[in-house]
């Protein structure tokens, strides 16, 4: 899988609250940023995945 470039504008004071969250667990915010994003994305398909199978399996 490749790379691309997402450029986004922020304000200041989302910035250095990222910086902040990034530097307590010794990331960049780049990384910081993108592993948010990898861990929201999980969470909407574990989701999507629970609920289909609850439908196929009828709710316990």
């Amino acid at each position: 899988m490749g790379s691309t470039v997402l450029s986004l504008r922020i304000d200041g004071e989302l910035l250095e609250r990222l910086k902040r969250h990034a530097a307590k667990r010794g990331m960049s915010v780049q990384d910081y940023v993108v592993g948010t994003l990898i861990r929201d994305d999980f969470d909407e398909r574990f989701q999507s995945a629970v609920e289909e199978t609850e439908r196929f399996y009828g709710a316990a």
